[in-house]
């Protein structure tokens, strides 16, 4: 009874919209992609915030619904385990169980996927979004694709009434569709300049502060020597002496110049605390939970919460250890999440870890994760590109990656990572 009122207290409190969600889930399998694994390791690479995209792409999506004639348009993108709606038009939604989704279909297909009535397709005819109040009948999607050919998400225009789309029409869509991946890889250069910015300034600001020691210690010889010399009848020394000191001066200054020059405003796009970090977690994932009837805690260190570190990655990161948890726990389970910040000299250490009550996995199934290989078909619970993912993402952090579990018992997942400061 305690475990049912917290739930029922965090549905009331994120207020999300879940008219997407069915909640009669089916254990049918998912239509899949041939690259799949490889699918979800190039979202990964965009470290997209799926809740803060829709000024991105609000445009088009209202460009796309005009050019189609519909009520309805998305912006989608589809991870291991859900549909994320960046943008919208018509319909406020923001995330979908993927099993749920009508663009899982969409990305399993290279040119566009559409179902003229909804009611008449098995797959979909039972579901809350066409049984519901939303009514929806119409679907036409088109793939939205990296440059190396992976369909990472859907666009998509969706009605309440039965559509024809022209020839036209359709090859607009794909345009409008080809716009949002340009948008994403230009959002993703975008950061990795400011990431490569802030390191070139990093390492200006190191070698100036490594200079400017030796180079007072230096003015302050020569000025002792000068002084002393003064006395002296050794001209060429006192000569010297002078040179030396006017240079290590200039030297000093120049140094100061570059210095001053990188003194900015940290870059608070490209960072998280824990209390933010929390706080998007707790959105993004508390609804799935919830719908699944599972208690999902977050907890963090109240002493180092306002600590900055960097967000690369670390949703990604986060996310996919929370869905793994969720994918395995059954109704009325428990999963924990704790958030660690332990400020160093010269780095922060970062720890995430996620504890479930779930299912648990075969000694087997843990050893080829922590290895990055494919789990065995037994271990169905924990999706293999959602680990493998966080496994191939520490390690390009350069990160630790922990795994324990006992078969039947639960599964405690870690991630270790230190983050040198922006």
């Amino acid at each position: 009874m305690e475990n049912e009122q917290k739930i029922s207290k965090q549905n009331d409190y994120f207020s999300v919209t879940l008219l997407t969600y069915d909640y009669f889930m089916t254990n049918k399998p998912l239509p899949l992609p041939d690259n799949e694994i490889e699918r979800v390791f190039s979202l990964a690479e965009f470290d997209v915030d799926y809740s803060n995209m829709e000024d991105q792409f609000k445009d088009l999506t209202t460009l796309a619904a005009n050019i189609a004639g519909t009520k309805i348009s998305l912006v989608n993108l589809i991870d291991s385990f859900t549909q994320w709606t960046v943008a919208n038009h018509g319909l406020r939604t923001g995330q979908t169980p993927r099993e749920n989704s009508i663009c899982q279909y969409t990305i399993t297909v290279d040119d566009h996927f559409e179902i003229p009535d909804l009611t008449l397709d098995e797959r979909f005819k039972e579901k809350e979004y066409v049984t519901g109040p939303l009514q929806l009948k119409y679907y036409f999607g088109v793939p939205v694709s990296t440059p190396e050919g992976h369909h990472i998400g859907a666009l998509c225009v969706i009605d309440e009434e039965q559509k024809s789309l022209s020839p036209e029409k359709i090859e607009l869509l794909k345009l409008v569709a080809s716009e949002v991946a340009n948008r994403l890889t230009a959002l993703k250069t975008i950061d990795t300049l400011k990431k490569s910015l802030a390191e070139s300034r990093e390492l200006q600001k190191k070698i100036a502060h490594e200079i400017r020691g030796p180079l007072a210690g230096i003015i302050g010889l020569s000025g002792l020597i000068a002084d002393q010399g003064s006395e002296s009848t050794i001209d060429d020394i006192l000569e010297a002496a002078a040179q030396i000191n006017s240079s290590s001066k200039e030297m000093l200054s120049a140094t100061n110049e570059i210095t001053s020059d990188i003194e900015i405003e940290p870059l608070k796009k490209e960072e998280f605390n824990l209390h933010i970090f929390k706080d998007k977690l707790e959105r993004l994932y508390i609804p799935q939970a919830v719908s699944k009837g599972i208690e999902l805690e977050v907890n963090v260190s109240e002493r180092t919460k306002f600590v900055p570190f960097l967000k690369n990655k670390m949703l990604q990161i986060a996310g996919n250890m929370i869905n793994c948890a969720l994918n395995c726990t059954s109704e009325m389970g428990l999963i924990t999440v704790d958030l660690e910040v332990k400020p160093e000299p010269t780095f922060n250490l970062l720890k995430i870890k996620v504890t479930d009550s779930g299912s648990g996995m075969s000694d087997t199934a843990v050893d080829q994760l922590l290895l990055g290989q494919e789990t065995e078909a037994s271990d169905q619970c924990h999706d293999k590109s959602g680990l493998l993912l966080v496994k191939r993402l520490t390690n390009d952090l350069k990160g630790e990656f922990k795994l324990r579990s006992i078969d039947g018992s639960g599964t405690i997942a870690e991630v270790i990572l230190n983050q040198t400061y922006v």
